[in-house]
């Protein structure tokens, strides 16, 4: 059985006065961490450090990128390619600002707000 938003809201609270946060961002950046492997894998044809006929590029280290959730900032470490690119499906690309800012400033754009008044 599913549990609602309020029901989940309320476990992530209860978990957050209970230093429980820092395990679920733990698990989070875990998770997150080898869907990313596994993606890379199937985008390559091949695991790490393993040769394969199906191979289409090699691995060519990683970059940070952190990822800001509501249990706290994830340091994710995304596969560099040696010939054409990789980025995970599951992290939107170049995202610089906040959607809620971003929402806040094409409305400000809209009702004429002056730059300065921003």
């Amino acid at each position: 059985m599913a549990l609602s938003q309020s029901e989940l809201m309320r476990l992530l609270e209860s978990l957050r006065r209970a230093d429980g946060v820092e395990a679920i961002r733990v698990a989070c950046e875990r998770i997150l961490q080898e869907l990313i492997e596994a993606e890379a894998t199937e985008v390559i044809g091949a695991a790490p450090r393993e040769h394969s006929e199906t191979r289409t590029t090699w691995r060519n280290g990683h970059r940070d990128r952190v990822l800001t959730t509501q249990a706290g900032d994830l340091d994710l470490k995304i596969p560099k390619v040696r010939s054409g690119s990789f980025f995970p499906s599951l992290l939107e690309r170049r995202r610089r600002i906040d959607r809620a800012l971003f929402a806040v400033v094409m409305e400000a754009y809209v009702h004429g707000v002056s730059t300065r008044s921003v």
